[in-house]
């Protein structure tokens, strides 16, 4: 269990039978109150009651599985199956990088439109909705844009890596590789 889970204020224990018990409020929990403390932003850390093992991910999974399959879902299958095809690539930490920083940017950008205060209200779920009906296609585009550059400094990467590479081995005397007859 890492540090930062270890302080966590809230222990949540899961119990063979699948049971959720909160040390806190003593008393059994579900997903759904596991949910409602993550929107709350309540730190806590879900432990195996036999083995101490850390659990958090796999609740926290759990959540998003449940949420997927009810209701719009976030992630369409083309992208499950691209992130999928990231486990076990040279890519995977450099993915799971990027994918986070991207969230907790989106997240950033997203808590400065929430504190910005309209006619001294901040803004809620309601005016979120009125907002994205309104400005859904230019915050659409600004996306869009960012996701443009962000793919072009990742081939510009690709291109330096792979002249480095190039330029690295070009020194040593590999033979080339023949064509592949078999090939059309």
């Amino acid at each position: 269990m890492s540090s930062a889970k270890k302080n966590a204020d809230r222990l949540i224990k899961k119990y063979p039978n699948r049971r959720l018990y909160d040390t806190q409020t003593s008393s059994y929990i579900t997903l759904t109150d596991v949910k409602q403390l993550v929107l709350d932003n309540e730190e806590f850390t879900v432990v195996d009651a036999k083995t101490n093992e850390d659990l958090s991910r796999s609740i926290l999974l759990q959540i998003i599985l449940e949420e997927e399959a009810s209701g719009a879902p976030m992630f369409s299958s083309d992208v499950l199956a691209q992130i999928i095809r990231f486990y076990g690539h040279a890519m995977q930490g450099m993915m799971g990088s990027y994918l986070e920083k991207n969230v907790q940017a989106f997240t950033d950008i997203q808590r400065k439109f929430t504190s910005t205060a309209v006619g001294g209200q901040p803004f809620s779920p309601e005016m979120w909705t009125q907002f994205m009906n309104v400005q859904g296609p230019m915050m659409q585009g600004m996306m869009n844009n960012y996701i443009d550059q962000s793919k072009n400094l990742f081939v510009q990467m690709q291109e330096q890596m792979q002249n480095q590479s190039k330029n690295l081995f070009g020194t040593f005397p590999f033979a080339p590789v023949p064509p592949n007859p078999d090939k059309k």
